[in-house]
């Protein structure tokens, strides 16, 4: 147990419970968006506070008129250095909000420019509970009771403590899985990623960071609900999909999209949430963990991925090797 954790998610929650926001705005760039799309559906499912995830730049120039005293920003950066989050952080204290940021070093750039931040471990031997993970799940179940209590988030709270185990167990029933994804994908030059509510993120995050920015593998991430109307002209026996199935409400989007899938191609990869090891977690709460354990499996589908391709997860051509 990291013992600083409990201490900057209390100061940050009761900067919540004094400030009271009626706005919620989600900020961040890339990886770190995509983490913020489950943060804003629990928000979205438990409160009637309205909620936003918007990319940090656009935040900036599209200066919401909502933006204020009554509004929580709520940032996150992994480095803590990203220019475009740090920007939007001091924008956001201009206009007099409450902003909280995640980062795993403290004294960033973004740490400083935050009113609170909130510090996860990284790193091979990080625990889940400490990790970006949990703390956003602490964090945001710890939002919600403060703001409208229910014994619901009680139970959430504890069940992230069995987070590293769901991933470790799932992780490890997925492996083979995610072998032949790796080897049957080697030579694919575009992957589309589909999923939907909660867990639309990480097929944001699937197709952006793992496959554009780590693989250099084309690739797009579509919204289950939006693949009739559009997307599903494109789909054909050869073209490849990756859908991850939420155990959640927005599961028929999904299985209609599945249904179609199946039938017009031949290489359809379906991750679903129903097959996870779910020990620990209680049924009503399958919605809010559905993200985080598809961020851990889906690591293992893409180190397989890269395996295969003898293409490193750590390669870049452009990303910090230049000005941009």
């Amino acid at each position: 147990m990291n013992p600083d954790h409990p201490r900057l998610l209390s100061a940050a929650l009761d900067a919540v419970r004094y400030r009271k926001p009626r706005t919620v705005y989600f900020v961040a760039c890339g990886g770190s968006l995509a983490y913020m799309y489950n943060q804003q559906y629990i928000l979205d499912l438990e409160t009637d506070i309205p909620g936003f995830v918007v990319t940090s730049n656009e935040f900036i120039h599209r200066n919401p008129k909502g933006l204020g005293k009554d509004s929580l920003v709520v940032l996150c950066s992994h480095s803590g250095d990203t220019p475009e989050t740090v920007a939007a952080t001091s924008f956001a204290r201009k206009k007099g909000a409450l902003t909280v940021a995640y980062s795993f070093k403290v004294g960033s750039p973004l740490w400083e420019a935050a009113e609170y931040g909130l510090h996860y471990d990284w790193g091979p031997d990080s625990d889940a509970y400490e990790h970006r993970a949990g703390m956003a799940l602490r964090f945001m179940f710890g939002l919600v009771d403060t703001l409208q209590p229910n014994p619901k988030y009680k139970a959430a709270l504890e069940a992230v403590k069995n987070l590293q185990a769901i991933f470790t167990r799932n992780k490890e029933k997925f492996a083979k899985a995610a072998d032949v994804f790796g080897s049957s994908s080697k030579r694919e030059p575009l992957v589309y990623t589909m999923a939907s509510g909660p867990v639309y993120g990480e097929a944001y995050s699937f197709a952006v960071c793992l496959l554009q920015e780590m693989q250099w593998v084309h690739s797009a991430a579509i919204h289950s609900g939006e693949y009739f109307h559009g997307p599903f002209e494109i789909t054909d026996f050869d073209v490849p999909f990756l859908l991850m199935k939420t155990a959640g409400e927005t599961r028929p989007l999904d299985e209609r999209a599945d249904a179609f899938m199946q039938k017009y191609s031949k290489k359809v990869t379906v991750v679903d949430a129903e097959e996870f090891d779910w020990t620990g977690i209680d049924s009503n709460l399958k919605t809010y963990f559905s993200a985080p354990i598809f961020g851990a499996v889906l690591r293992v589908y893409a180190e397989r991925l890269a395996e295969h391709r003898g293409h490193p997860l750590s390669v870049r051509r452009y990303m910090w090797k230049m000005p941009y």
